[in-house]
């Protein structure tokens, strides 16, 4: 027999060799038709995998990151399957889920290509495999079997992964007369998959490396049910309206140029506006919780992300080192602000007294993504962050965590983020090479956080594995207006970089000590933010942080100087207002204006000039009257100090 734990702690028994599929069904039929995997140990397991030890398990249905990423895994296979009927002699690279969906990476042939109009032929054909039922079938081979058998089917791409693994680790998936090199996991059977929509072709180089071949990226998504699909596809529509790229251009926010360089944003005058305005609301909240602004420099010596440990962890995904012409000196475009700070709280010595000490950066760093991963805004090669590092004690530290996520509430409270997860991110237990520190040490930082989102009332997931290299950390994942889920604020406990740093302060019974290190940076980067502002709003920004609040549409020339006039009394009242004096009809000026998302619009014509008034549109809304220039920016700011006092109180 094995003992079993579930999630909500209670303990049953078995007999050895029970599986995932066999458990749900001894719960309820039809928990055994909605789970997809199993967690077996924090480690996600086939349905159909027997269980041979005491365990703790947790049945992983769709709602789950584990079961869907199962079932799209599945998904890929069962595309490969396809794609190899359809395209005989067709090599295959990786096939991996993603977050929404999968794809796979094919070698189609010399002369062969796999292109968008082919896509409907690949789904019909998965279609018509997985009504066959066929399982998926997990067998373990050793390195010898594995490479004799993809090297007498000429799968290069297949061999050179299988050199770079270990022996006794390696396991195959079989499903009909398709076979692949995978460690899972997988679904019990390819009729689970009842809905699938191949949505693009790209090419990719193998392994990431542009010195590779060119291989072509079949991406796609699959649904247990046909509904689910045509809800997907609505939601994709919805979300090509609000694709920031295309409003941030409608709305001249910013703008990219292949002369300045890929994956580079340049912020445009409106844009600019609208980080300065999130920026101050942000520093203004820190000043409130005792945080000091610093500023370092855009470079750091190479010997600095040594010292770190991040030259070794990223040093591949960073910017090539800059010599200088002084021999044996070498510089990085910054990666990360973290050394920096910890430089500065070196810069004199310290007393538990001093602490904590709050250092905040509005820092920009660089990191060199691959062309074919940059996106907007959501993935460039140079970002803002609202970086700051907190030194601490360690009695101090659960209570500065808290702190901390005091003030990521406030930042969506203002910016209307209600549906959101906060992600428990720790080191994994079976790997604990990858990170540095002591067991101690990570016990201690892992406890706090997750005693700090108790206490908080944080609606919590714990992550394995998802830990940054020198410490855990509480991510918060937020759903935008459509559903899509977007990581936006971190806190990371980091007792590793003080001690690598040297860092101390003078304890009160007169001993050095190291003090404890808190990263955060709760919009996380502004490119990244600001892109997921766009989408959640779709540029109808609140209206105390709108680039423009009002503009002023004169009907004809004539109420130009009028208009003119108006302008001039609101910016007096600080109202950030622009005049649109083209000379086109009204209609077409309040069109425009709509696209730009400005929240009033103020009409003038030959009646408001002579009555002193102006009519007010609200975008989105309609007519809204007449009134002074005088009684509208009274309005106005009512309106804007209401927004501001229920933040700032919250």
């Amino acid at each position: 027999m094995v003992k079993i734990k579930f999630p909500d702690g209670n303990v049953k028994e078995f007999e050895s060799g029970i599986t995932g599929l066999d458990i749900a069904k001894s719960i309820s039929p039809k928990l055994a038709k909605e789970v997809l995997s199993i967690s077996v140990n924090g480690v996600t397991w086939d349905l159909t995998r027997g269980i041979t030890t005491d365990a703790e398990i947790k049945l992983n249905t769709w709602d789950d990151e584990e079961g869907r990423h199962a079932f799209w895994h599945s998904s890929a296979h069962l595309m490969a399957e396809a794609l190899q009927e359809l395209y005989p002699g067709i090599k295959f690279g990786i096939g991996p889920s993603i977050e929404n969906g999968f794809y796979y990476d094919v070698d189609p042939g010399e002369g062969v290509s796999i292109q968008e109009k082919d896509l409907v032929a690949i789904e019909k054909k998965m279609l018509e495999l997985a009504r066959k039922n066929e399982e998926y079938c997990r067998i373990d081979v050793s390195k010898r079997e594995a490479l004799d058998h993809f090297s007498s089917l000429d799968e290069t791409y297949k061999v050179e992964l299988i050199n770079d693994l270990e022996d006794g680790t390696i396991t195959y998936y079989r499903q009909g007369d398709f076979t692949d090199l995978c460690r899972g996991p997988h679904l019990p059977n390819t009729s689970y998959i009842k809905a699938i929509k191949l949505t693009s072709v790209a090419g990719a180089y193998w392994r990431g490396n542009e010195h590779n071949k060119m291989l072509t990226r079949v991406y796609g998504i699959t649904f247990p049910k046909q509904k689910m699909l045509e809800e997907w596809v609505q939601m994709m529509e919805e979300a090509k309206l609000r694709d920031h790229r295309k409003i941030g251009k409608e709305m001249e926010l910013f703008t990219f140029s292949q002369a300045v360089g890929s994956g580079l944003p340049m912020w445009l005058p409106k844009g600019a506006m609208l980080r300065d305005r999130l920026e101050a609301f942000l520093r203004k909240v820190q000043k409130k919780y005792g945080y000091e602004q610093v500023i370092t420099p855009h470079i750091g010596n190479v010997n600095l992300y040594k010292t770190s440990g991040h030259f070794q962890k990223y040093g591949k995904d960073s910017f090539q080192v800059i010599t200088t012409p002084q021999e044996g000196e070498e510089f990085m475009l910054k990666p990360m602000n973290c050394p920096h700070h910890c430089e500065i709280y070196k810069f004199k010595p310290r007393s538990y007294k001093d602490l904590p000490v709050r250092f905040a950066e509005f820092g920009t760093v660089y990191r060199y993504e691959q062309s074919g991963e940059l996106h907007g805004l959501t993935r460039v090669r140079g970002f803002t962050q609202d970086d700051a590092h907190l030194f601490c004690t360690p009695d101090q530290l659960k209570e500065e965590f808290k702190k901390v996520i005091d003030i990521i509430f406030i930042i969506f409270k203002a910016l209307d983020f209600k549906d959101y997860t906060a992600q428990i991110s720790l080191r994994d237990p079976n790997n604990k090479e990858k990170y540095i520190g002591t067991d101690e040490n990570w016990e201690k930082a892992e406890r706090a956080i997750i005693e700090a989102a108790e206490e908080k009332g944080l609606n919590t997931t714990v992550e394995l594995g998802e830990a940054a290299f020198y410490g855990p950390k509480l991510d918060f994942m937020v759903k935008d207006a459509i559903g899509r889920k977007w990581q936006l604020g971190t806190i990371q406990v980091d007792y590793n970089l003080p001690e690598r740093f040297e860092l101390e302060y003078t304890g009160a019974d007169n001993q050095k000590h190291r003090p404890v290190m808190i990263h955060r940076a709760p919009f996380g980067s502004m490119e990244r933010f600001v892109a997921v502002l766009i989408e959640h709003t779709m540029g109808k920004f609140p209206l105390w942080l709108t680039p423009e609040q009002v503009v002023i549409l004169p009907i004809s020339e004539k109420y130009n100087e009028y208009a003119q006039n108006v302008l001039n009394l609101l910016n007096n009242y600080d109202i950030r207002t622009v005049l649109d004096d083209r000379n086109e009809k009204i209609g077409r000026k309040i069109r425009d204006n709509e696209l730009k998302k400005i929240p009033y619009m103020l009409i003038v014509g030959e009646q408001e000039m002579n009555e002193h008034r102006v009519s007010v549109r609200r975008q989105g809304e309609g007519d809204k009257g007449s009134m002074t220039p005088e009684e509208f920016a009274t309005m106005i700011n009512k309106e804007v100090e209401s927004q501001l006092d229920s933040i700032y109180n919250y």
